[in-house]
Parts: structure tokens; sequence; C-alpha cells
């Protein structure tokens, strides 16, 4: 302890992170920096430095990393095709990486022998905040007060911040946790915790309910670049902003709600309520665009590849050198995947009506039943007898044997 002299400390500005900040001056007698991460909250940050200062901390950095979050975290998931256990797109769990990787950047900068953040000890998020820390840090500290301070509930906190003058705002206590990005919204607790009840209205933040939702149908057109959505409705965007478009045309249509008893790497069973519509949009636009551009086996076996991929994120593992690996059989599956998908947005639904590609695999004469097939059927004679000669040798000498 007695050799920390600086700490980074990931910091939002709320209780737990500000009776952190507090806690660390007082514990370790050491300098706290605060890092705070723009990730696209959807909240302003402008007074976080301020707050920060006036806590006890002797900088604050803020960044805007909505580009590259978009562009180096988001984009690889979403051309893997990463979706954990087939519904979560992985938005808080990417999140962590870039917030991690920029943590140990700063601390280095800094010169701090240790970082922090405000990560409970029964969740996923602070094995990706330290595994992160480690594989780009392995002499660093990290320090994780929620893990082992002495304060026990809310309470005992907002009884902490007033003893020592921390400035925080007395409100309604929301029973739920909430973390927010450009990829989506991330909900548990409260009522959330009785898996036998349907999620109060309240808990959803960023979308309307199908009831709620426009009575005529939102149509959009999603144009893809060697698999990288580059164009909403024939109007160029850069990433962060299509997604913050999607977010709004697709939350407006009650789109990307998910509802979710996952599967915790810690162990438990966990309901979590996400609401992800460009998300949601985007993952399910792509996979029908690799429909008509990739080939029968690297379409199966990508899919392999995607649930894998989604595994090592929400583990954790971005900085894995199978992650990495991963990527670039993913690099290569993209270069074809080119095109426009229409997609009919209506109460909640997301359905794909018409695509279309210059590397499209789809042969209408191949494939139609009219005169203008040059399909040779005759063929097919051949090919199933070839195909199902090892099943018919099985089932010779197994009668065979029956007999006897």
């Amino acid at each position: 302890m007695s050799k920390i002299k600086k700490i980074i400390l990931a910091y939002s500005g709320g209780l737990d992170t500000s009776v952190i900040l507090a806690w660390l001056k007082e514990k370790y007698k050491a300098e706290v920096i605060t890092y705070t991460a723009n990730l696209g909250q959807g909240k302003t940050l402008d007074s976080i430095e301020e707050k920060a200062k006036s806590t006890g901390a002797s900088k604050a950095y803020v960044e805007n990393l909505k580009k590259e979050f978009s562009q180096e975290y988001v984009l690889p998931a979403l051309q893997a095709g990463a979706v954990y256990e087939g519904k979560y797109p992985l938005a808080t769990a990417l999140g962590r990486f870039l917030i991690a990787k920029n943590l140990i950047k700063v601390a280095e900068k800094e010169k701090a022998e240790a970082i922090a953040h405000g990560c409970s000890g029964k969740g996923n998020d602070q094995v990706r905040f330290e595994v992160t820390a480690k594989a780009l840090n392995p002499e660093i500290t990290i320090l994780a007060p929620l893990r082992e301070w002495e304060l026990t509930s809310r309470e005992e906190e907002v009884r902490y911040a007033q003893k020592h003058n921390i400035s925080i705002e007395i409100t309604e206590e929301s029973p739920y946790s909430m973390d927010r990005n450009l990829w989506g919204v991330s909900i548990e607790c409260g009522p959330l915790e009785d898996t036998r009840r349907e999620p109060p209205p309240e808990v959803y933040q960023i979308t309307s309910s199908a009831e709620k939702a426009p009575d005529k149908p939102t149509y959009i057109e999603i144009e893809f670049q060697q698999g990288i959505p580059s164009k909403l409705d024939g109007k160029s965007y850069e990433l962060a902003s299509l997604i913050e478009k999607l977010n709004l045309i697709g939350g407006k249509n009650g789109v990307g709600r998910i509802d979710l008893v996952e599967n915790r790497l810690i162990g438990i069973k966990s309901r979590e309520i996400y609401e992800a519509p460009a998300a949601v949009i985007l993952h399910y636009a792509h996979k029908e665009l690799e429909r008509l551009t990739l080939d029968k086996d690297t379409f199966h076996f990508k899919e392999i590849i995607a649930q894998r991929y989604s595994q090592l994120v929400y583990n954790g593992l971005w900085y894995s050198p199978l992650r990495q690996a991963l990527d670039g059989f993913v690099t290569q599956t993209q270069k074809f995947v080119s095109g426009q998908v229409k997609l009919k947005l209506y109460k909640g639904n997301c359905e794909v009506v018409a695509r279309k590609s210059p590397y499209s695999l789809y042969d209408k004469k191949l494939a139609t039943y009219t005169k203008e097939d040059v399909f040779n059927q005759k063929a097919s004679e051949g090919f199933i007898h070839i195909w199902g000669l090892p099943l018919k040798t099985v089932a010779k000498i197994q009668k065979k044997k029956e007999k006897k």
C-alpha cells in the first residue's frame, strides 16, 4: 500500500465512484486522477471534470471515444456476428475494454502505480477491466474498493459522502442498475430479479413499447461496403452517427428490447434487460447480406466462429491471441459482403424485405422452377447415390448381422 502514490480511477461521477475517490485518498494517502470516457451514454459530461476535482481529484481526464468505440470495438464484433447466447450484442462488455485500455494509457502517462474501478465482486465487468489491464500492463496494480471496503449499502455510502462533504444528488433511489453506450443499454436489479415478473414499463430507456410504436411500418435501407455499414437510406454516415440514427429509428418502432437470463462468467445466472435497436438492426441486416454473398461452408463455419467470438468478448478476453486470430478469419470473410438490405420495422419487429449485392451468389436461373431453369435435374440421381452410399453400406452390413 505504501508503494502506491498515484491512482487512476475510472470515474462516472455517480455515488459509487465519487465515494471511491474520497475513500482511495483516505485509505492510500495517494493522489487520485479520474478518467471518464464518452462512449455515447446519452448524457452530458460537461460538469464531470469540475465534480471530480471538487471531490478531491488532482486532475480529471474526459475523452470522447465514440468514434474509436464504434470503429475499433463495435465493428469487429458486428462483422464477427458476436451475439452472446444468441441475444445479447455485448454493448457494455465492448465498452469496458476501451475504458480499461485508456486507464492504462493514462496511468503510464502519469506514472501511476495503480488503477481503480467501481465494479462489484459478483459481476462480469470486474473481469473485463482487470484482465484487459493485465494484458496491456502486467505490472499494474488494480484496486477494486467495492470488493474490500467496509461500506455495505447505498445508505452507508451516502453517510460517508455527507461526512466527507462529497457533493451528491440525493434523489428517489431507482432500484435498477443501468449502463448505456452507443451499442446499447444494460439494465438489471430491482423487480427484474424476479424471473416470473414482466419488466415494468419504466425500466426501458430508449425504446417504445409495441403498443405505443407507430401504427404504420417504417422502411429503411442499409448499405454495407466490405461488411461495414456505410449508408442509411442512401445517405453516407460515419459509423457512430449511423448507430445513433438507427437507435432513434429502431427505438421509436419498439425494436431492440431483449429479456435474457444469461450465464455470467462468475458462475451464476442473471436476468438482464437490454435495449439495443441499432445493434439488433445491424446484426440482422449484416447476417442477411452474408447469406447472399458467402458460400455455404464459409457461412456455416462463421456461425461457429461467431459463437466462440461472443464468448471471448463476454468473458473479458478481447486482447487474447485467439480473438485477434479470429479477426483474421472474419476480415477475410468480409471482402465481398457489400450491398443493400431493405428492412421493415413495425411494432417491435425487424424483418428483411429485400436484399441485393454485386457479389450475390443467388442465381435465379438455377433457383427458378419456371422455363428459365438451367439446372440439370438429371444430375441429382448420381449425386444422391454417391452422397447416400455410406449409409447404404452401413445398412447392408447391419441387416446381414441381424439375419444371422
